[in-house]
């Protein structure tokens, strides 16, 4: 994959550039072996790794009403309704949910899916409160603002619901992952700025045939402290914050190895980096 390039600008109307991005990119992604869907399809037992990963966090969510936000092409979704909840997925993408549906329909799965920006998900989902709010790895980064998600999150649960978050830890995102030298350097904003950063990348993450044009992308990130400051604000007791030391895709090319389960690490001293935390918390 050609190597991406930042610029920082400060940009106002961001969600249809990144929308154009995710809409061209969900067909390659349902298609690509990466996401697994005819996996799914054939194996009724089958979850995706990024939820089986974390199976020793989530604990029993069998029975919960539970929505997942920034869902995509809803692998994570279908998941945890085959764990037992009653869940709702949740996108901005047309043709992400597109996918998702169809995914839920050829598996026979009752899952609803919404269309909607995160902020605008109470709304949305018609003032409905969950027993149980997820989140999944790369998803953070397309909100501006955390302390206005943490809000929403707190909307949307019931009190004593609880959050469940894996995502892509801030120090990782922070690195120029453009070195052939094999230094960590931190590049890129670590903490949540006014002004998005923005990315070009003619690729994706996963191993595709396809070619895009809507390459650009508007990104923040945000500080482990800044998200913690968030949901405490919001309301929310913070029950497990667990980092980790790899990533369910190769963030770092040519510098890390995969184990079994499709998880990277750094190929030398892992423990350098974390690259994923879990994160979860219950509303008060």
């Amino acid at each position: 994959m050609p190597a991406r390039r930042a610029t920082v600008l400060a940009v106002d109307e961001h969600l249809a550039v990144n929308r154009a991005n995710w809409d061209e990119r969900a067909p390659a992604h349902a298609a690509s072996s990466g996401y697994a869907v005819e996996r799914f399809v054939a194996d009724p037992g089958h979850l995706s790794e990024v939820v089986r990963f974390d199976l020793p966090r989530l604990g029993d969510v069998s029975g919960l009403r539970g929505v997942h936000l920034q869902c995509h092409i809803g692998t994570d979704t279908l998941s945890l309704h085959r764990l037992g909840a009653r869940m709702t997925g949740l996108d901005f993408s047309a043709a992400s949910l597109a996918e998702a549906r169809r995914l839920a329909e050829r598996t026979g799965a009752a899952v609803n899916f919404v269309q909607s920006d995160v902020y605008d998900a109470p709304r949305a989902l018609g003032g409905e409160r969950f027993d149980l709010v997820y989140t999944g790895v790369g998803a953070l980064c397309w909100l501006p603002d955390i302390r206005r998600w943490a809000e929403v999150v707190a909307a949307l649960l019931r009190p004593g619901g609880r959050l469940f978050l894996r995502e892509g830890h801030p120090m990782l995102w922070a690195l120029d992952d453009e070195r052939d030298d094999g230094l960590l350097a931190v590049e890129h904003p670590y903490f949540e700025q006014p002004e998005p950063t923005v990315w070009t990348d003619p690729g994706t993450y996963v191993e595709t045939d396809a070619t895009f044009t809507q390459n650009t992308t508007y990104e923040w990130n945000h500080g482990l402290g800044e998200l913690v400051t968030a949901l405490l604000t919001a309301g929310f007791e913070l029950t497990m914050l667990t980092e980790h030391d790899s990533a369910p895709w190769d963030p770092l090319p040519g510098r890390t190895v995969a184990d079994e389960h499709g998880e990277h690490r750094l190929r030398e001293r892992p423990w350098r980096l974390p690259m994923t935390y879990t994160l979860a918390a219950l509303r008060r």
